[in-house]
């Protein structure tokens, strides 16, 4: 790819024929995914589809069996995994802690790539500064102080988001982030996302889900998988086509767009 100066920008990801194999069985095959600065791809398909072990090579927490994954320029087994994960941020709902951080406490982590505060590490003012800032961009501005577990599922997606980008990553990882969340809170989460996408033009992301409904209108290409292998991928509407969703899936869906945002219905 070719920017409008002339420069050539190398992939921020690149997953060359990929596989994984547990237990005998492919999780993973020919998997081939390039995704660079500024674009944003969800990977979609069932339960068992190889989303979740897809993502695991896309943040560096694990190696393929065969092919080659290579994550900001550097390829796996050739670099220092831990080195590599602070580039990158994470968004779990998932995330687990020990202690019952702050909403401050838990941006910071995002600085020492743990899940708690780390014992005799103390942030700058210019790091807590900063955490403040992300955290009210996210729109925690009046809960810094407020515990995680007084926290609703809608606001602790959002503080790990800004958790994620306090370390200025240049990929974001998003596994499922709207899981238990009603429709509020998940309508919120997904603007929250597609703000952040505008205000950091060059961050790359890939986001896990099952559900067309918790895309962010910002995606800009996707992948559907299906018993570990790509059924389709590329620009998201050519891929989140009601053919190709409904073949991914195995079940006849309608799938509409409308003001950026997909629906998916039984087919009729």
């Amino acid at each position: 790819m070719t920017t409008e100066s002339g420069a050539t920008t190398s992939p921020v990801l690149e997953l060359d024929d990929v596989r994984v194999t547990r237990q005998g069985r492919d999780l993973l095959a020919h998997i081939d995914l390039t995704v660079r600065a500024g674009e944003h791809w969800a990977l979609i398909g069932p339960n068992g589809a190889g989303k979740t072990t897809m993502l695991t090579m896309c943040g560096a927490l694990g190696h393929p069996t065969a092919g080659t994954v290579t994550v900001l320029g550097k390829r796996l087994g050739r670099v220092d995994l831990r080195d590599l994960r602070t580039h990158i941020g994470h968004v779990d709902p998932r995330h687990r802690m020990l202690g019952d951080n702050t909403v401050l406490e838990v941006v910071l982590t995002g600085l020492t790539g743990t899940s708690d505060t780390v014992p005799r590490w103390e942030a700058t003012s210019d790091e807590v500064a900063e955490a403040t800032t992300l955290a009210g961009s996210v729109g925690l501005a009046a809960r810094l102080d407020g515990r995680w577990s007084t926290l609703s599922q809608g606001e602790r997606g959002r503080a790990l988001i800004a958790r994620a980008l306090i370390a200025s990553p240049a990929l974001l990882l998003l596994d499922e982030p709207a899981t238990g969340l009603d429709v509020a809170a998940r309508e919120n989460l997904l603007e929250t996302v597609d703000a952040l996408r505008i205000a950091h033009p060059t961050i790359a992301s890939v986001t896990v889900t099952h559900h067309l409904e918790d895309l962010p209108a910002s995606t800009t290409h996707a992948m559907l998988l299906r018993d570990g292998g790509i059924v389709a991928a590329g620009r998201a509407d050519d891929v989140l086509t009601s053919e190709l969703v409904s073949g991914a899936f195995d079940f006849p869906l309608a799938i509409t767009r409308d003001d950026g945002r997909w629906q998916a219905r039984r087919a009729h």
